[in-house]
């Protein structure tokens, strides 16, 4: 669904938690606004849990994604026969807190809070942390509701606790078989089904001892309590992290770069020549919520992003754009920028001038030739205390027959620099 839909100018959305206890477990108020609607909009399963109250009810048809579009934009043929006649009246149920993981916050999302009115019940993260003795504020809890089990990389490391919302009856068993896959399979694994109705069920075991062939309720939440390696969420991964071929910026560069272009909560990074996309990773798994445009013109590179990004649980934020400079003309505004291949004046001129105002720019450069390319950049933005340009030269000891020695890498020039608030230079 679109971040924002038109929608009729009076219509005012109801939206009503419910859990697997159904009716039993509504508020007052839940039950008098549901017993009040015009209609009633839920999933079959949801749907099922109400009563007979006289109200009409309509299940979400396939996808759910359209349908809901259409109910919010007022093109929905329910709407036009239920609908109040001062746009009141329009119901729909989510499960348990609305606004945790679920439809409220993407209707809000939508049409804007001042028409939702969101009436929650207890939450399954919730309802999962009362039944294991766990601190809610301690645990991370991630949707896998639409997206893919990998997801869970990013938050899994020794010691921590995670609650996995489950799309389905299939979640558990994907779930198991990756953190096997990732060095995890000692960790404590529950699995807990139907949580306060009255088929509730909690079963664990192991993560490597978890029978892909056990029968799960769809509406389930995976408990782990990790017991594996310490995975830091900061930036300077060992290169054998990602596949690549050769063309990866090596761990040093890489956190320098990443702290160069500062991450912050919910921005949009361009990643220009992005090859093994280890800095579009990185910069990914150090900030939640951002996502990333890679360009990259070679497609076989292009592939193996798509794999890098996906073993690191990041692949839903991240979409691969074509080549540049051409690329960029239609891509979203960034807040951050990062040139790691295909450097031309050009291409530094057209990301900076796309560049949200007060966002970051980050190049950097091996040859002489780009090297040149930043200089001339720098000398245009040099009066700015934001601006630098810096050289890092990187020696590691090796073995030289019976002593070592340091091997020294090539050279890195980087150009880093702020746009200023006005949008007209460096700040």
């Amino acid at each position: 669904m679109t971040d924002s839909v038109p929608t009729l100018d009076n219509s005012t959305f109801v939206v009503v938690g419910i859990g697997a206890d159904g009716w039993d477990g509504l508020s007052p108020i839940a039950r008098s606004e549901l017993t009040s609607a015009q209609v009633i909009f839920g999933s079959s399963r949801q749907l099922a849990l109400l009563p007979d109250i006289g109200v009409t009810t309509v299940a979400w048809r396939s996808p759910m994604s359209e349908h809901l579009d259409a109910v919010l934009t007022g093109s929905s043929e329910e709407l036009a026969r239920y609908r109040g006649p001062d746009g009141t009246g329009i119901h729909l149920l989510a499960s348990g807190d609305p606004m945790f993981h679920g439809l409220g916050a993407t209707i809000v999302a939508a049409v804007g809070a001042h028409r939702v009115q969101v009436i929650p019940t207890v939450s399954s993260a919730s309802l999962a942390c009362a039944r294991l003795g766990w601190d809610l504020a301690d645990v991370a809890v991630v949707s896998a509701v639409t997206a893919d089990p990998e997801i869970v990389l990013t938050e899994i490391s020794n010691a921590r606790r995670l609650l996995v919302l489950a799309r389905d009856d299939t979640t558990p068993a994907r779930l198991a078989e990756l953190l096997v896959a990732h060095g995890f399979g000692a960790s404590p694994f529950t699995v807990l089904e139907q949580l306060a109705g009255p088929h509730e069920r909690v079963r664990g075991a192991r993560a490597d001892s978890w029978d892909p062939a056990t029968v799960v309720d769809p509406l389930n939440i995976i408990a782990i309590d990790c017991i594996g390696p310490r995975r830091s969420p900061l930036p300077g991964r060992d290169e054998s992290a990602f596949e690549h071929d050769g063309q990866i910026t090596k761990s040093v560069i890489r956190a320098l770069t990443v702290c160069a272009l500062a991450p912050s909560y919910r921005q949009t990074l361009w990643d220009i020549g992005s090859g093994s996309g280890s800095v579009a990773i990185e910069w990914l798994r150090a900030q939640p919520g951002g996502v990333v445009i890679a360009f990259e013109r070679d497609m076989t590179r292009a592939e193996r992003l798509r794999i890098n990004a996906r073993r690191h649980g990041v692949l839903g934020r991240v979409t691969v754009g074509g080549a540049v400079p051409d690329a960029l003309v239609h891509a979203p505004t960034p807040d951050a920028v990062f040139i790691g291949g295909g450097l031309s004046p050009r291409v530094l001129d057209t990301a900076w001038a796309a560049l949200r105002p007060g966002g970051r720019l980050v190049a950097n450069a091996v040859t002489i030739e780009t090297q040149a390319i930043l200089a001339d950049w720098h000398r245009m933005h040099r009066d700015s205390t934001e601006s630098t340009l810096r050289r890092f030269a990187v020696e590691t000891a090796e073995p030289l027959g019976g002593y070592l020695t340091w091997r020294p890498a090539l050279p890195i020039v980087t150009w880093a620099g702020s746009k200023a608030l006005d949008g007209t230079g460096t700040s």
